[in-house]
């Protein structure tokens, strides 16, 4: 006789409703696949033509588009003679630490003709990031953005724009940048600096021997609002930017939404990204305005001052296509550069950054770290290194330009962190005392030592997982006073104060905001000034820490967090995939 209970599969299925809700939900997340073919390609800019290291043949590389909570999966083979990774700059990799990219930190490169696929997911996320190579200086042509969307059904918090625009800023080199960075290591002095600056690839009219396709234009209609996803790829240079006679809101910072705010300036660091509403002039109108970028730097040395412009063209005939990237320019134009800055200018810097702030809403949080478990102190700077016997170097008075964390020039490991890490082998590879403090205190922002030298190590911080952390990081007065744009791999931090000259440890905390500070994965220390951040260590792997002017990474100005497993599946690094390149 058959029993009149519930089978075992009917038991089941009402037990997951119960968990679920009253009906199942259903995850509008999707996968989405790309396949990243690293080639070389002959590109032509200002006159010079050279073949260089690409995606897919594209100069900036190809979108990467997707919404918070899908899976995106990259498929990336290298077809040149360089070793290349790929790093997804600002996804917080919860869980995918092996898919961050750095070479040597948390991968092995891919050699020549091997493989590998990035299998990440992007949950709480939505804005705009990018793309960029992290090994060397190849991300000076191998980069390119990732669109982030709310989620399907979801809106953003302003109004839906007409059109959604991203803008690129980068660096254009007639040289390889490849040898400009190897005849700077090897001499020691500074590397020559770039010969324009670009919109999307191109470096704009202002240029000697500029092409007519070399402007980037973008069209755009009367009475329209444009989302611009503005990011920085540039190698070295924090920059400003500003459109003729309008003003931008900005709405959006590395993926993060924040209280609007509108200004006539821009100011956006290498890393960073920004999302901005440029709200067009009403009426009928067919005018063209400029678009420009020009540096800000307060160092010493060489630096590539000039301003890279692009066309912002008003198309009022509802016949003519309102498009970017017309191969042809307005005609008889006389147009005005904006206003920017000075390139020293950083009360301008200081007036940007210091109205930023989360939008701290039950919807979108600041979930800043109240109470702290762990406090650091990093110095961030310039320093030198002894010049090799029978060699002539060309750094500070003889010697050869370095950078340094706490005056640790971080030496990099033939394998990578996070591999001998996972396997319990660090031994010669790495080691664990990155101290906490400087280890020689000194009037951080006045008259510098006379030892300039700095030292070499592999040396990370281990925390516990979701250890609370504070980190101030102080800028230096050794060689140059100078603003670090600092990037920190696998989390968002939140920029809890700031402010010039020394961190004052007993006066300073009380100034800071801890109710609705901006959130963001890239910070400018200020230059001859210190910033505040905290992040709570939730992310179990190793973690890169470094300055993203690419210069002063390659001379040491880097260093690595370690965060162990928590005691949940959900709170442990899975094993590395079967394809990981090994060294």
């Amino acid at each position: 006789m058959r029993s009149s209970s519930a089978s075992p599969v009917v038991v089941v299925l009402a037990m997951m409703v119960f968990a679920l809700g009253t009906f199942p939900r259903i995850s509008t997340a999707i996968t989405r696949h790309y396949k990243f073919n690293i080639v070389m390609k002959n590109v032509t800019r200002l006159c010079h033509t050279k073949s260089m290291v690409t995606v897919n043949g594209k100069f900036p590389g190809p979108r990467i588009v997707a919404r918070e909570g899908d899976r995106v999966v990259i498929k990336v083979v290298n077809h040149v003679p360089n070793n290349i990774s790929i790093h997804w700059h600002g996804i917080r990799q919860l869980q995918s630490g092996w898919a961050d990219g750095p070479a040597y930190i948390t991968q092995c490169p891919i050699q020549t003709n091997g493989s590998f696929v990035y299998n990440f997911t992007i949950p709480g996320q939505r804005g705009t990031l990018f793309w960029h190579a992290h090994i060397s200086w190849i991300r000076a042509t191998v980069y390119g953005p990732i669109i982030i969307l709310p989620k399907r059904n979801a809106s953003y918090p302003f109004p839906k724009p007409h059109k959604e625009v991203p803008i690129i800023f980068g660096e254009w080199f007639n040289a390889d940048p490849e040898a400009v960075i190897a005849q700077a290591l090897q001499s020691g002095g500074p590397p020559n600096v770039s010969d324009a600056y670009t919109f999307n690839g191109l470096p704009g009219p202002l240029y000697n021997c500029s092409a007519p396709n070399d402007t980037y234009q973008l069209k755009v209609r009367p009475g329209k609002t444009y989302l611009l996803r503005l990011i920085n790829a540039a190698l070295n240079d924090e920059l400003f930017f500003a459109i003729a006679n309008h003003s931008l809101t900005v709405v959006d910072v590395d993926a993060v939404y924040v209280k609007p705010f509108t200004t006539d300036l821009i100011v956006i660091a290498p890393g960073q990204t920004s999302n901005v509403l440029l709200n067009t002039k009403q009426g009928p109108h067919n005018s063209s305005y400029l678009m420009a970028v020009s540096p800000y730097f307060t160092g010493q040395g060489a630096i590539d001052n000039t301003t890279a412009a692009a066309i912002l063209e008003y198309i009022s005939s509802p016949t003519s296509s309102a498009s970017s990237n017309s191969s042809s320019l307005p005609k008889n134009l006389t147009l005005l550069l904006p206003s920017l800055p000075a390139i020293n200018a950083t009360s301008a810097v200081t007036n940007f950054t210091g109205r930023l702030r989360s939008l701290a809403t039950p919807q979108f949080p600041a979930n800043v770290p109240q109470t702290i478990q762990k406090r650091f102190f990093f110095t961030v700077g310039l320093g030198s290194s002894p010049c090799p016997k029978n060699q002539t170097c060309q750094g500070p008075n003889g010697t050869k330009f370095a950078a340094s964390v706490n005056n640790i020039s971080f030496a990099m490991p033939s394998t990578a962190l996070l591999q001998s890490h996972f396997l319990g082998k660090s031994n010669g590879i790495y080691t664990t005392d990155f101290p906490s403090n400087p280890l020689v205190p000194f009037n951080y922002t006045g008259t510098p030592p006379n030892n300039t030298f700095v030292m070499n190590g592999t040396k990370v911080v281990v925390l516990q997982y979701n250890t609370s952390v504070e980190l101030v990081m102080q800028d230096t007065s050794i060689i140059t006073t100078e603003s670090h744009p600092l990037h920190l791999h696998g989390f968002n931090f939140f920029v809890v104060g700031q402010g010039f000259g020394n961190f004052d440890p007993n006066n300073d905390p009380k100034n800071f905001n801890l109710v609705d500070p901006v959130e963001r994965n890239t910070i400018g220390v200020p230059s001859g000034g210190w910033v505040a951040i905290r992040f709570l260590a939730d992310n179990p792997g190793v973690w890169f820490m470094h300055c993203h002017f690419e210069v002063h990474t390659s001379w040491g100005l880097k260093m690595a967090w370690i965060v162990r497993d928590g005691k949940l599946p959900s709170q442990k690094l899975p094993p590395p995939p079967s394809d990981l390149p090994q060294c």
